[in-house]
């Protein structure tokens, strides 16, 4: 049992945690929370088993094809949900922008997909038990998107700029960055993550278009715990909060864990409003 619950919870904690770092990528540099992170992480396994069960195409090929679908919904956030709304940040408009576009995505997927939980295929057929791909290939696709965000963000002039724009837009406006190709293209970037998070999970969590609410939600748990922006913050959040979350599985079961999970996240924010790993905000007067 105890097995159990580190694999599966590992496994739940790197896709909570991804889907974290989504919400982040998508804040950085708009100052939206974009409710349709959970919709993304869903499309990555609807598309990957619509592209390689259904269409025939092999396992790299159906990958491709599932992140440029992916991209292509971020861009659709940005240009209808998101830009409207930026001149009137401070009214929240984005909450009902965001939700009413992730609510038509999964309404979409059901009409087109249907409304049952449908088979993803294995990717590299590799391992059996608690060994088994879908438990390790979440973690690892985890591990190499937090390696390539810092990557980007440290070591080359567009993560630098997305980091400037993240910082304060109007100064990187007058500096003479694209502000506004750059929230493009960290939508795209985001996109991504939040498909790279469904298909890696694919064969755990099945492609089923209800899975997006369910990623809404506990994808947004380790941003409120880790601290909003903080992608680290996030990584560390989501393996918690999966194992947390197994482990309540396994001892008290049903709804009752789902509670546990309400009543720590409750907790967490009572003690610590701006998140364990975030930093409290100050406004100069």
């Amino acid at each position: 049992m105890f097995g159990s619950i580190i694999a599966s919870g590992l496994a739940m904690g790197a896709v909570y945690a991804l889907i974290g770092i989504t919400y982040n990528t998508m804040f950085s540099t708009s100052r939206v929370m974009s409710f349709t992170a959970g919709q993304l992480g869903m499309l990555g396994g609807v598309l990957g088993s619509l592209f390689m069960l259904k269409l025939g195409l092999p396992p790299w090929l159906g990958f491709i094809a599932t992140l440029l679908g992916c991209a292509a919904v971020g861009v659709v956030t940005e240009l209808v949900a998101v830009r409207p709304v930026l001149k009137s940040l401070d009214q929240h408009l984005y909450v009902l922008s965001t939700l009413a576009l992730a609510l038509m995505i999964q309404q979409v997927t059901a009409i087109e997909w249907g409304t049952e939980p449908q088979p993803f295929p294995r990717l590299f057929n590799l391992g059996s038990g608690l060994a088994d791909e879908k438990f390790w290939l979440p973690v690892v696709a985890c591990a190499l998107v937090v390696l390539g965000l810092e990557y980007l963000y440290r070591r080359t002039l567009v993560g630098m700029a997305f980091l400037a724009v993240a910082e304060d837009n109007f100064a990187a406006r007058a500096l003479g960055l694209p502000e506004r190709r750059l929230r493009v293209w960290s939508y795209v970037l985001a996109a991504a993550i939040g498909g790279i998070a469904g298909f890696a999970s694919g064969q755990l969590m099945l492609a089923f278009f209800a899975n997006g609410t369910l990623l809404n939600f506990y994808g947004f748990v380790p941003v409120a715990l880790g601290g909003l922006g903080n992608n680290r913050g996030a990584l560390l959040g989501g393996l918690a909060l999966g194992l947390f979350q197994q482990a309540a599985n396994f001892t008290v079961g049903g709804v009752f864990s789902s509670i546990a999970v309400f009543v720590l996240f409750i907790v967490v924010l009572l003690a610590v409003p701006q998140g364990l790993f975030g930093s409290a905000t100050a406004r100069r007067v």
